[in-house]
């Protein structure tokens, strides 16, 4: 059975809340074998405050020691940690931190499968060890091996939508658009539509930059000196993708269902559709490195944290996605070990072909 390691965000946020919830269905832990990093005191301190169902937690002090049909928890904070709901705090990136980072040791050394991590606050897990803007740089910088990078792929059912650009400034967008990241995003996310999803010729829709498309050149020139040309060349290399369209105009007319997946430039002009079509269930899943890892679309939620009204269907979702790309990657991997040879190739006209198995 897949074990999933789940680490517990910003323990002032809505991470424990969400996890609880999620593993207070037993069915959950039937289909998985979770493996959170945290506390199971500071668990037991967010359930006791919003009177949650209580989760019987199976403690152990390491991963290889998880059992099945338990929900298990690896103690790596302090049991003493000072929460403070609702509160960024810097002892709360300090745990937040730990948690991650005893997770992706474990992944690495092969002791849990697949990474489900919940939010964490970008500020306040700045530390020495840890000068990202997020989990997917860090994980790419971490797991990342002969030049794999991150993609960020948000996901709900059959929309998808991946970034170029993430989390930089949006004054610093369009002097990194360029025809080579293009190219190299939609080719990532290609792959990743096939071996993660398992959709054989998937059909991605490249966003514009400008309003209208740049209106040819009148709002913009990028489209026509940088994002046109990659299509091109990315049709060239045989990819599906179409393009470029006006994001307000593409999701406003509902154009996205007609495609496995969306390219967009930078980081809201993804986000904030996705999250409007999907806030509540959404997921965030790092496609392009060698392992599985997922998140709610959500954040820490600091508003509502310790009232008892944040939904796990976002979390849920995203152990759902874990373990499903676990097994699609297992699956796509098996049946692209050996490929058969091509015995066939074409010819000349009237689909005459050549037989490579015959000397000429």
């Amino acid at each position: 059975m897949i074990k999933i390691g789940i680490t517990h965000g910003d323990i002032n946020g809505i991470g424990y809340e969400v996890i609880l919830k999620t593993f207070a269905d037993v069915r959950m832990a039937e289909i998985c074998i979770p493996v959170i990093y945290g506390s199971a005191k500071v668990a037991s301190y967010h359930r006791k405050a919003m009177e949650l169902q209580p989760v019987p937690f199976n403690q152990i002090s390491n991963a290889k020691d998880a059992v099945v049909n338990k929900v298990n928890i690896v103690s790596c904070i302090n049991e003493e940690t000072k929460v403070e709901m609702g509160q960024s705090t810097a002892v709360a990136g300090e745990a937040a931190y730990k948690s991650l980072e005893k997770a992706v040791a474990d992944l690495e050394s092969g002791l849990i499968d697949a990474l489900v991590t919940a939010p964490v606050n970008k500020q306040n897990i700045q530390r020495e060890n840890f000068h990202f803007p997020g989990h997917t740089e860090y994980l790419e910088e971490r797991l990342g091996k002969d030049g794999d990078k991150g993609l960020m792929i948000l996901v709900k059912d059959s929309l998808r939508i991946a970034l170029v650009t993430g989390h930089i400034p949006l004054a610093d967008v369009p002097k990194l658009l360029t025809k080579e990241r293009i190219t190299d995003a939609a080719m990532r996310f290609e792959a990743s539509l096939k071996r993660d999803f398992r959709i054989g010729r998937p059909r991605i829709a490249i966003l514009s930059l400008n309003p209208h498309a740049g209106e040819s050149g009148l709002m913009g020139t990028e489209e026509n000196d940088i994002i046109i040309p990659s299509i091109k060349e990315l049709q060239d290399r045989k990819v599906l993708c179409f393009g470029p369209y006006p994001a307000d105009g593409f999701f406003g007319a509902g154009e996205f269902v007609k495609y496995d997946g969306v390219l967009a430039m930078y980081h809201d002009q993804g986000l904030a559709p996705f999250k409007t079509l999907a806030m509540e269930d959404g997921v965030n899943f790092t496609a392009g490195l060698p392992v599985v890892r997922t998140s709610p679309a959500h954040g820490t939620a600091y508003g509502i944290a310790g009232k008892n009204e944040a939904s796990e269907e976002s979390f849920r979702q995203a152990v759902y996605m874990a373990i499903d790309t676990f097994g699609n990657r297992m699956e796509y991997d098996k049946a692209h070990a050996n490929p058969l040879k091509k015995l066939y190739v074409e010819r000349g006209g009237d689909n005459e072909v050549l037989d490579l198995t015959k000397e000429e």
